[in-house]
Parts: C-alpha cells; sequence; structure tokens
C-alpha cells in the first residue's frame, strides 16, 4: 500500500469527515484553545489517501516542551476506513516522513492507535486510556437508568430523593464564580493524588471553546458548590473531561446526581452518546480508582485506541526517554531519603 499525504484546509477537512465521528480535539473548533494556551500551537490538518480514496484525517498540534517540540494528534487519526494494523502502520509511517521533510527539530509525534507495533512507545509523559465508559443517550430516561448497573440505580434515586442538592448547568459563570469552583479541582487533586493544571487552563477552555462546544455543570447544597463537571461536545457526542468535588460531595452522592443530570440535559440538546473518559487497564492502572465510580452507570466497558509516541527524531527521543528515567529515579530517591535518614538515627540511637 502506498499511501499519500496532503494538507488539508478546514473545509476540505471537513468535507472528507463527512458522517465520520469527530473528536472535538480533531476539529477545527478546538484551534482557538491551542492558540490560547502557552505552549501550543496548531500546526495543520492532512489527509491520507490510497489513490484517490482517502483513508484517514488528522489534525495536528505542535506542543512546546523543555527544549524539545513536538507533534500531538489528541484523539487521531480520525478514520475513515477500517483500521486495519496494515493500514495504520502505513499512515504512521506517511507521516512521520512528512513530519520530517516539514520540520527535523520535531522530535517525535502522538497519537492513537488500535493495534500494538514496533514503533510505537509508551507515552514519555502523561497517561493515556484504552478502555472507557459510553453512556447511550439514545433511549428514554428511564431506559437509561434501567441500563445502568444496580448500584448505579440505587445511588442516582438516591441523589434523586435528596431534595438539600440542586443540579444545574453553569455554563456561563463568571471568572469569580469560577475560582470558587476550582478549589475544588485543587481539593480533588491532592485526596487522589493526580497534578492539575492553572486555573487559567481550564477558564480559557470554557472561553474559546464557547457554550456549543464546552460546558458546566454543577451540585450545589445550600448554594455550596459540592461537585462539577466539565463536559465538551461536538454535534451528537460529548465527553466528561473534567470532574471535581469536595468531601462532603463525596459523603452525601452530589457526583451521581451530576452524572444524571448532565446526561439528561445533553440527551435534550441532542447528545447520543456521553464518553466518561477513561477507566483502567494494564496501561493505565492509575485510572483504578475511578473505575468503581464510571462502571456503575454503565454495564458495557468500551475499548478505544490508545496514544502512544512514534519516534521522528530517534537518537533524540531516546536521550529524552534517558533524561527522563534519570530524573524520576532521583526524584525517587529524593522522597526516600527522609526515610532512611530516620532508620539511621534509630540505628545510632
Amino acid at each position: 500500500m502506498t499511501v499519500t499525504v496532503r494538507p488539508l484546509d478546514d473545509a476540505t477537512y471537513l468535507r472528507l469527515a463527512g458522517g465520520a465521528m469527530v473528536p472535538l480535539e480533531q476539529a477545527p473548533a478546538w484551534d482557538g484553545f491551542d492558540r490560547a494556551v502557552p505552549g501550543r500551537t496548531p500546526w495543520r490538518r492532512l489527509g491520507f489517501f490510497d489513490g484517490d480514496d482517502a483513508l484517514a484525517l488528522v489534525s495536528l498540534t505542535e506542543m512546546r516542551g523543555r527544549g524539545f517540540r513536538y507533534l500531538w494528534a489528541k484523539h487521531g487519526p480520525v478514520w475513515l476506513v477500517e483500521a486495519t494494523a496494515e493500514r495504520e502502520r502505513a499512515v504512521r509511517e506517511a507521516l512521520v516522513a512528512a513530519v520530517r521533510r516539514a520540520d527535523r527539530a520535531l522530535v517525535f509525534v502522538r497519537l492513537h492507535a488500535r493495534h500494538r507495533a514496533p514503533e510505537l512507545r509508551e507515552l514519555l509523559q502523561t497517561v493515556t486510556y484504552d478502555r472507557t465508559v459510553v453512556l447511550d443517550l439514545r433511549p428514554e430516561e428511564e431506559e437509561i437508568l434501567a441500563g445502568m448497573k444496580k448500584r448505579g440505580r440505587r445511588d442516582v434515586r438516591k441523589a434523586l430523593r435528596d431534595e438539600s442538592m440542586v443540579a444545574g448547568e453553569e455554563t456561563g459563570l463568571t471568572r469569580e464564580q469560577f475560582r470558587e469552583l476550582y478549589q475544588l479541582l485543587v481539593e480533588t487533586g491532592g485526596r487522589d493524588g493526580f497534578g492539575i493544571s492553572p486555573e487559567d487552563v481550564y477558564w480559557t477552555m470554557l472561553t474559546t471553546l464557547g457554550p456549543e462546544h464546552c460546558r458546566l455543570f454543577v451540585t450545589r447544597r445550600e448554594g455550596r458548590a459540592l461537585a462539577w463537571g466539565l463536559v465538551t461536545v461536538n454535534g451528537a457526542f460529548a465527553t466528561y473531561y473534567y470532574a471535581a468535588s469536595n468531601a462532603e460531595g463525596r459523603r452525601s452522592g452530589a457526583a451521581d446526581l451530576l452524572v444524571w443530570h448532565m446526561a439528561t440535559a445533553l440527551r435534550a440538546t441532542g447528545v447520543q452518546t456521553f464518553d466518561l473518559m477513561g477507566i483502567d487497564s494494564d496501561r493505565a492502572p492509575q485510572l483504578r480508582g475511578v473505575r468503581d465510580f464510571k462502571t456503575k452507570f454503565s454495564e458495557e466497558i468500551v475499548d478505544v485506541d490508545g496514544a502512544w509516541d512514534v519516534p521522528v527524531h530517534r537518537a533524540w527521543y531516546g536521550a529524552l526517554v534517558a533524561a527522563l528515567a534519570a530524573k524520576r529515579t532521583a526524584v525517587r530517591a529524593a522522597r526516600e531519603l527522609p526515610g532512611r535518614a530516620r532508620g539511621l538515627l534509630r540505628r545510632r540511637g
């Protein structure tokens, strides 16, 4: 198979996509967010062809790390035909060759793939996922509720009976109002042990994507925020992108009420599928903590294409891997020092 690469303008890109499911991150609407975040720049959109037949499309963002640059096709490529192992390999080879011709200083391309291959490397940094939970919002509300696990139905009904809690959409909130919500995210990150971005990133996401593509929902009790969720939307597809809750919210089932309200509100505006965005797998054991919560809303777990790094500049990429491994070793050693010092003092005492 000989694959050719062609640059595409937005109109041609969307025309070729036709009825394909285009993730928001692969749509032109995402560009404004990338332009507004320091260290990111929309790079270009490409089409991959076998003769005159379009195989796949991709939107690439240039990312700037500390001393290196790479391309990120988040939730791409968008496949227009079946993504066989042969086609994936041919598209990657054509993409790497095109990137080398365009800019030899780009170290690697990060993209998604269905089939494992020798040239695919585990991510240099960050966590991917290859399993998720997707709610089908096409049935009636009672059918959606009936499709949940017994525990999910019980928790949603219990939350609905608690009249002290109210869930609603707050997409048009002010920056000052969002500042309150950000504190819940700070608490969530500290409690669950994951890093969060500066407040500006989430606010910029809301404002640049706009209410058509980015919506915010909050559960409150007597005016106090207990839990919130940020949802991205592209046509009939929505994704539960960020979530936060405080201790009171966790005790009271605020997140259960929130998920149900988001699902019904999204359904009312034409959304058909609601992706709860990732659970654990062999590649992502770090996500084990969210599995019980997300899977209670659906009996089905969906396999999705995980992200991988594809080196463009192999030697440079290898040096980055080695440097990052050395940094992680040093951090682990530094964390262990206090314990070792205490043990030494006890032995001397």
